[in-house]
């Protein structure tokens, strides 16, 4: 069994020796680290942006709001399309994904992400290395699923946005399928339905698989961020099953909620509790200024 070498002084200081010493890591982010850059569904930015469907319909955040059946196909794209805006077309670059992305720049990696936003697009991430299991907001499908291609059109999105009124988007701007002309949808993973899964998501899927497959021994890290348990069965079980699967690897979980951890792999388990910018941010400063020493 390889033995790693790591200190516990600080939340900070243990994420970075263990990337240090790592062979491979295998990343998993959730809500949680687009919620400490400052993304949140709850709050300010919330009714800030979403004050008459609010009014409307008494929502408590973003999610639940996201995953509404709204009444009417107008209604639905009036709020998806401020949505996307929001949270996709104009989310800003994240402090903790560029911070992220700079430490495993040395080091072997991949992302597997149940968000749909834009940050890793906006930090500039090799997206060869991310797969975005849960769709993305800016794509769209077919609502009646009538084949797996996933379409584009911010300029369109703009436009329902600008152009609604009372909740409403004109009629002309909703989205058809250029199939079946059905109307389209968000590409996003729904518990009844599922999602379209175009190819370029098999794409994506087939290189996770080949990284796993590839760094299945050594010292490789699982390092959960930002993970809560309503979708476990796509980051949060594997990893578990990938950790008791290799005795030299670590389950590391970054988030300010406690979630039980398997008895079987507790030994191999490390759980950083900090603010989850707060602590990338610092272990990548901390990983700079030792290869400027070194160099």
């Amino acid at each position: 069994m390889s033995t790693w070498n790591y200190n516990t002084h600080s939340d900070s200081e243990t994420l970075a020796s263990l990337i240090k010493d790592a062979d491979a890591v295998v990343v998993g982010v959730g809500a949680g680290m687009s919620a400490s850059d400052g993304f949140t569904y709850v709050g300010d930015r919330f009714k800030k942006n979403f004050p008459d469907f609010i009014e409307k319909y008494g929502w408590f955040d973003m999610l639940q709001a996201s995953l509404f059946d709204f009444p009417t196909t107008e209604e639905y794209w009036a709020f998806q399309s401020r949505f996307v805006k929001l949270n996709y077309i104009d989310q800003p670059v994240g402090k903790s994904y560029v911070a992220l992305k700079e430490m495993l720049e040395h080091t072997p990696y991949f992302v597997i992400t149940t968000n749909a936003d834009n940050a890793f697009y906006k930090a500039d991430y090799d997206m060869d290395k991310v797969f975005y299991y849960q769709g993305e907001y800016a794509l769209m499908q077919c609502s009646q699923f009538c084949h797996n291609e996933t379409y584009r059109d911010d300029e369109m999105m703009l436009k329902m946005v600008e152009q609604q009124q009372d909740m409403k988007v004109p009629y002309d701007l909703i989205p058809s399928c250029p199939k079946c002309n059905a109307k389209l949808e968000i590409n996003k993973r729904n518990a009844e339905k599922g999602m379209v899964e175009s190819p370029h998501f098999f794409e994506q899927k087939a290189r996770y698989e080949a990284f796993l497959n590839e760094h299945k021994s050594g010292k490789v890290i699982y390092l959960e961020i930002g993970v809560g348990y309503t979708t476990p069965q796509f980051i949060k079980h594997p990893f578990w099953r990938f950790t008791c699967q290799n005795k030299d690897a670590k389950f590391v979980t970054m988030n300010q909620k406690s979630y039980r951890i398997p008895d079987d792999i507790k030994e191999q388990s490390i759980a950083l509790t900090d603010d989850i910018q707060t602590t990338i941010v610092k272990a990548n400063h901390i990983l700079k200024e030792q290869q400027h020493v070194s160099n």
